[in-house]
């Protein structure tokens, strides 16, 4: 059998951002499937937790707008994860959690 390679798409990947058990899958899947020989990359959202874990980043495509604002797609590694992240500051970089945004998140 030929190796498989796989791109995973998750809105948050242990241990960079959780909010809930799918986190915990994400994290795990590239590291169980690679003992099978089968290669993982998990492309996620640039939240800030994300960009600041980044050990390395190669720019593989710019974005002059996406859902309006400039945005790029970085191949990454990070927590020992092969990742692409889609840094698109206009719609990431806020404080909260990944789904709810600082006013939200304030609510009584």
């Amino acid at each position: 059998m030929s190796s498989l390679e796989i791109l995973s798409v998750a809105s948050e990947i242990y241990p960079l951002i959780k909010t809930g058990g799918l986190a915990d899958v994400v994290g795990a899947l590239p590291s169980a499937l690679q003992r099978e020989g089968i290669t993982v990359r998990t492309l996620v959202p640039g939240y800030p937790a994300v960009l600041n874990a980044l050990e390395a980043a190669e720019r593989l495509h710019d974005f002059d707008n996406l859902f309006g604002g400039e945005a790029r797609l970085l191949a990454a590694r990070a927590s020992g994860l092969d990742l692409i992240v889609l840094d698109a500051p206009h719609l990431f970089q806020r404080r909260g959690s990944p789904y709810l945004g600082p006013s939200a998140s304030s609510r009584p």
